[in-house]
């Protein structure tokens, strides 16, 4: 009996601790709906900028790589790299493996 219970004391503190590292990660796509493929922020700069503080993101850093915008943005415990299509503003998927 007292082996089972220190087994649940265990596990009782072990699963919180796993969900806990998992909400330090880096977000994806899909952890952060806002930044979903297609969504409409801009065709230069100063729209992404303004766009994704409006949808509550603080942006750390905005730069023009390989035809594309790219943002970093930071919201509560996640960041993300968000990258925007320069000619018709909306976000496209993934890094240099599109």
């Amino acid at each position: 009996m007292k082996k089972i219970t220190l087994t649940l004391a265990a596990l009782a503190i072990a699963v919180p601790a796993v969900t806990f590292a998992a909400d330090d990660d880096d977000a994806s796509m899909a952890t952060m709906p806002d930044l979903a493929a297609g969504t409409m922020l801009g065709t230069d700069e100063a729209s992404i900028r303004t766009a994704l503080t409006e949808l509550g993101f603080d942006v750390r850093k905005i730069e023009k790589e390989d035809g594309r915008i790219e943002a970093y943005v930071v919201k509560g415990k996640m960041t993300a790299e968000v990258y925007v299509d320069p000619t018709t503003g909306a976000i496209v998927q993934g890094g240099d493996d599109d």
